[in-house]
């Protein structure tokens, strides 16, 4: 189970063999994007986002949107959440007092760049100022308060802002309602009223309620799923729901794609809003590897769902994520590490988003094609594809016979041929390649008249 969490300051695999009678290996020419470690995708990842039709966001801290961290949240990224400047603890320290500052400078660098913005937060239980939460309240002053500062932060922005996350994380694990200074002094109700006074502020902006551990069907995200169809048959403004999706390594739920697409059905807008995908440290080739396989799901999830919206990452390097600071001996959850090297879960956001091939390190993974045994009218063949420098999260292997060669049966792989070409992808489990890793899958195939190796290629 992934663990609940608590917010930071920070914004955060033959089945026969024999002795080769021919061998052929060649260095792979090509990648797929999903497996290089060392380099960025040619197109970046918000123009393949885009030609999806998706959003591609991230969310930042305003005080480093310079130097190179700025010319990667701008150049990569066509969405930007602050990761705190828009909370209420920021925004109005004290009563009647406001800075607005950093979200200003965040909204001003998204429109500088072409980004929407996501506003986050207008109603939680955390980070808010000591003078609220620790101040007596009746009903109905707790109600204008609410109000009051919903239609002051939204009116600001009014315009500016593609979305709004009006409540965040309304809901415990067993899907009953948090007790929070919202739930207890104004009962459930305050989810319809704040996000009618937030439409009311800015009709334009799309609203959402946002949640932690609501990514694959269970408790919780059933209890969002009936609120939210509960809201939609009374009139109440929501337009879509957030999955945060702070997951730890290797647990993408399997419902994922079936959840995501449950809430479209109720004609809802989804996005993912902050996600990040932590492991136990220190990394290893092995774990960025997984990882790279477990972003490449999150974001094909949003890609097979039209109303998908979008993927957020919470913080796109490691040296802006809240992890560490929040499960000690965690980390290293975010596509580019400290010194903004993408890693190999970059490489599979790009190959999930539609990008091309991307040239790894000479020599850093191979494909090496052999034949086990032969007869007179078949063989058995088999490739390996290893990495030394590089790491894949998914693989395909591609030949062309020049004797007539046909495949007729192949396993640890799906393979498919037309005419003489042949083209072999990994199968569900063994997609992973590490760094210094290898697999295999097998095939048997028919000729006739002469057995030569093809040229194999990888990509």
């Amino acid at each position: 189970m992934r663990t609940s969490r608590t917010r930071s300051s920070r914004p955060r695999s033959l089945r026969r063999a024999a002795t080769a009678l021919l061998t052929g290996a060649m260095t792979a020419a090509t990648l797929l994007a999903a497996g290089p470690t060392a380099h960025a995708a040619a197109t970046p990842l918000r123009d393949l986002a885009a030609a999806k039709g998706k959003a591609i966001g991230t969310a930042v801290t305003g005080s480093r949107l310079t130097g190179t961290y700025g010319d990667i949240a701008g150049g990569q990224f066509n969405s930007l959440t602050p990761g705190n400047a828009m909370k209420w603890g920021t925004v109005e320290p004290t009563r009647g007092g406001f800075d607005w500052a950093e979200a200003d400078q965040i909204v001003a660098f998204a429109q500088a760049h072409d980004q929407q913005v996501r506003g986050h937060t207008l109603v939680w239980h955390s980070q808010n100022p000591s003078w609220l939460t620790n101040g007596t309240w009746t009903t109905a002053e707790l109600s204008g308060l609410l109000q009051d500062h919903i239609t002051t932060e939204v009116t600001r922005y009014k315009g500016k802002l593609a979305a709004w996350d009006v409540v965040n994380e309304p809901f415990n694990e067993d899907g009953t309602y948090r007790s929070t200074l919202w739930y207890n002094g104004l009962g459930t109700d305050y989810i319809a009223q704040a996000l009618t006074w937030a439409h009311a502020a800015d009709p334009g902006a799309k609203l959402y309620i946002n949640d932690y551990n609501v990514e694959g069907v269970n408790a919780k995200s059933t209890a969002l799923y009936n609120l939210v169809k509960s809201l939609k048959a009374r009139g109440v403004p929501i337009d879509g729901v957030g999955l945060q999706a702070h997951l730890i390594l290797g647990q993408v739920p399997g419902t994922l794609q079936q959840n995501i697409q449950r809430f479209a059905d109720l004609g809802v807008d989804v996005a993912v809003t902050e996600l990040d995908i932590r492991m136990q440290l220190p990394s290893d080739s092995a774990k960025l590897a997984q990882q790279a396989a477990d972003y490449r799901a999150v974001f094909d999830a949003c890609v097979a769902v039209t109303r998908c919206h979008g993927v957020t990452v919470w913080g796109f390097t490691d040296s802006d994520s809240w992890i560490p600071d929040v499960f000690p001996g965690y980390g290293a959850a975010t596509p580019y590490d400290e010194n903004y090297a993408p890693k190999p879960a970059y490489g599979a956001i790009a190959a999930s988003l539609g990008g091309g091939t991307t040239t790894p390190p000479t020599g850093a993974c191979t494909a090496t094609y052999s034949v086990q045994t032969q007869w007179n009218t078949g063989f058995t063949g088999q490739v390996r594809i290893a990495c030394s420098g590089a790491a894949l999260s998914s693989w395909k292997v591609n030949w062309t016979y020049g004797a007539g060669q046909r495949i007729t049966q192949a396993w640890n792989a799906t393979c498919t041929q037309s005419g003489a070409a042949v083209s072999c992808a990994n199968a569900s489990y063994n997609g992973t390649v590490p760094d210094g890793g290898s697999v295999t899958f097998g095939f048997n195939a028919s000729w006739s008249g002469g057995n030569p190796v093809p040229t194999v290629t990888l990509g």
